[in-house]
């Protein structure tokens, strides 16, 4: 592979909703540029971008792929990247290593839920981008639809620069507005077009188009905006260099055509990559922290050598491999560096370039280029690697926490003495995972973005580490409280030969609000109990507490003072008044009317605005709380606190529901009391499963 200079490199990213054809379009400018020696295919499994077997099994991208293409001397480093709503958190996690995005979007779909959340990264990474209209070739297609869907939700600024020659199966050729050309293809061929004229049928189409896309470009361009009006339209060169600025100021986002299945359009996506991208020098420099203070690295190689750790696979075979950018200086193969977390020296041996799983060996990179080392001992993903001289830190992109959670169990003591080893590895490489003990239920707890992520580790678990694991839906972690006020006395005396057991104390309980947790107070006085035996009080409530009154769970929010008793010189001890404690606070809360509390879950659902209704009703029959909503484009955010116990099977029904257009998000909020009619029945599922316990120990 050849060394590229910064200015000759291009970090673009094809994002979109999923099956929108990314992967497919990757595959396509790949070929064209001569990096496969044929056009390879989703549906035989053989693509570069996606070589994982559950990628390959399910046909679909599951985590970001990147591949290198060769064009016009210029290299495009290409970042595949997933569109379904339970592993975008990769493709907002990969988009910090581009410089530039090609969303695309299904030319029968139009504009879909995942399209509008990847725009949304790309803003807030501030990339330039255009919109690749794909799948043209598809039976019911159509650009105009697609184009208005395009249009309605991002604006007038999303501007066609081509128009299709022939529609669905007779889709056949562009024709570039710019130079106003018609370029026809082969189906299947190498993707390069063959240039003509626009043919006479569309003339006067593309003729309106073109007049639109030249006032657009001088829109924003004073210049441009005077040599418009004096003369009515632009010559193609200053097109060329108003459009490209207008792309890299974010001021317009180009439309493109293209078939990725039969790779129509390849070469002239390739063209824009070069010619509109910026080179990762003018994106600008990046900003860390640097000795305690915020400061600016520019992307340029006379810098110290600094590199972003964005992305790390879990390689059965070659171990860890990290996918960096090199920020600053000229990275060269066996350099030592610093990792900036831990201090710790990394030997980057056998740097290389990237095909998919394929690492190709080059002596250097250069600032703004990607590139992978396997076998770093203590990098991970969000790690800045640099020069021990100027340890720079750059910041971690930031994922949403986990939306749903797996209790996670062993088959065999064997899967259980591997299964520890086996998720880290696999944790590593998914930072949207997390791996976990319920302290209350001691559930050993995987949470993932969705159902099908979660299945998709199990899955890897067994194939890549040969641990079988079973899944159930977690415990919900009910709490116990009291509503009302108590006033008891607690009394344990036991006689038997020699020193007997007597301790005796009185005490009130009080609730507290939520998330007030225990207090204690102690008000004895005159020596009703002596202060010795105070501690040993608290701590028979404390551990009572714990066990729970009416189905086993903790007791929480309560206040409890001790106020009176009596001892006996001889037969008093800490014992004897941890358990008079333990009988108090039991007759305490059959008094202060007990009751179940419940975690509810702080909900937020994206869905295009036509399920709303649906997913309202459906959220009132879950026992939830619309606390608000908002409209953003075709998309509707719902906001609600939904009991906990309401959601363990909402990802599939969310699915069914909108037909996998939705997508949600949910994390703890608080804890509120159960209604009378759910509480009765599960205390008396907890006392059936603790009488079924003890009859199995009997």
């Amino acid at each position: 592979m050849k060394v590229y200079e910064t200015n000759d490199i291009r970090n673009v990213a094809m994002i979109g909703h999923g099956n929108s054809g990314k992967t497919s379009l990757t595959a396509g400018l790949l070929f064209t540029t001569g990096a496969t020696n044929r056009l390879l295919r989703v549906d035989e499994g053989n693509t570069i971008t996606d070589f994982d077997d559950e990628e390959i099994h399910r046909k679909i991208t599951i985590s970001t792929g990147v591949a290198v293409a060769e064009w016009n001397k210029k290299k495009i480093n290409l970042l595949d990247t997933p569109g379904f709503n339970i592993f975008i958190n990769d493709t907002k996690a990969s988009l910090v290593a581009a410089d530039g995005a090609f969303v695309l979007v299904d030319g029968v779909a139009g504009v879909e839920v995942q399209t509008e959340k990847v725009w949304s990264f790309s803003e807030e990474f501030k990339l330039p981008r255009a919109i690749v209209i794909n799948k043209l070739d598809r039976e019911r297609s159509s650009f105009e639809r697609a184009l208005e869907s395009v249009q309605s939700v991002f604006g007038r600024t999303a501007i066609p620069i081509h128009l299709p020659i022939g529609a669905e199966k007779d889709f056949i050729g562009i024709v570039d507005l710019i130079r106003m050309k018609a370029y026809t293809y082969t189906r299947d061929a190498n993707g390069k077009g063959v240039e003509s004229d626009i043919p006479a049928s569309m003339a006067e189409a593309a003729k309106a188009a073109h007049e639109a896309l030249v006032e657009m470009v001088a829109e924003g361009n004073d210049a441009l905006l005077e040599e418009f009006f004096a003369e009515g339209t632009l010559p193609v060169e200053h097109i060329i260099d108003g459009l490209r600025d207008a792309v890299r100021q974010l001021r317009m986002f180009p439309v493109l055509c293209a078939s990725g299945l039969h790779n129509v359009g390849s070469d002239l996506i390739l063209n824009f990559a070069c010619e509109n991208m910026p080179d990762p020098s003018e994106r600008g420099p990046w900003t860390g922290m640097l000795n305690g203070k915020e400061t600016e690295r520019p992307v340029k190689d006379s810098g110290p050598v600094s590199a972003f750790v964005f992305k790390t696979i879990a390689d059965p075979f070659a171990g860890r491999v990290s996918y960096f950018r090199v920020v600053s200086g000229v990275l060269k193969n066996d350099v030592n560096l610093v990792n900036a977390r831990n201090g710790g020296a990394e030997r980057l041996a056998h740097i290389g370039t990237l095909a998919g799983k394929t690492m190709n060996p080059i002596p250097e990179l250069h600032a703004g280029d990607i590139g992978a080392v396997a076998k770093l001992k203590d990098t991970l993903t969000g790690d800045t690697l640099g020069d021990k001289s100027s340890q720079i830190v750059y910041p971690a992109v930031k994922i949403p926490e986990p939306s749903i959670a797996y209790a996670i169990a062993a088959k065999t003591r064997n899967d259980e003495d591997r299964m520890g080893n086996a998720i880290h590895k696999i944790l590593e490489e998914d930072t949207a995972l997390r791996f976990y003990r319920d302290p209350q239920t001691k559930d050993f707890l995987l949470a993932g973005s969705g159902q099908q992520h979660v299945e998709i580790i199990v899955s890897r678990l067994k194939k890549r580490y040969s641990v079988d694991v079973e899944l159930h839906a977690p415990k919900i972690p009910y709490r116990e409280t009291v509503r009302g006020l108590a006033d008891v006395q607690g009394r344990h005396k036991k006689q038997t030969g020699g020193h007997g057991q007597f301790g005796d104390c009185w005490i009130k309980l009080s609730p507290l609000p939520r998330g007030g947790g225990f207090e204690f107070g102690n008000e004895v006085f005159g020596g009703a109990i002596p202060r010795n035996f105070i501690p040993a009080i608290e701590k028979g409530i404390v551990e009572t507490a714990s066990k729970g009154f009416l189905a086993g769970f903790p007791v929480v929010d309560f206040r409890v003072v001790v106020y009176d008793g009596s001892y006996h010189d001889v037969d008093s001890s800490e014992m004897s008044f941890k358990l008079a404690a333990r009988k108090a606070f039991k007759a305490a809360m059959e008094a202060a009317k007990p009751a179940l509390l419940e975690p509810v879950m702080n909900v937020e659902i994206q869905a295009p605005v036509e399920f709303a209704g649906d997913l309202m009703g459906d959220m009132n029959g879950r026992r939830g709380r619309i606390s608000g909503m908002d409209t953003k484009g075709g998309t509707q955010i719902i906001k609600a606190h939904v009991p906990m116990s309401e959601m363990l099977n909402y990802q599939n029904d969310l699915i069914s529901m909108t037909q996998g257009r939705a997508s949600f998000h949910m994390e703890f909020d608080h804890y509120d009391f159960v209604p009378g009619l759910q509480a009765d029945k599960i205390v008396a599922a907890a006392r059936a499963a603790k009488t079924g316990e003890e009859e199995e120990e009997e």
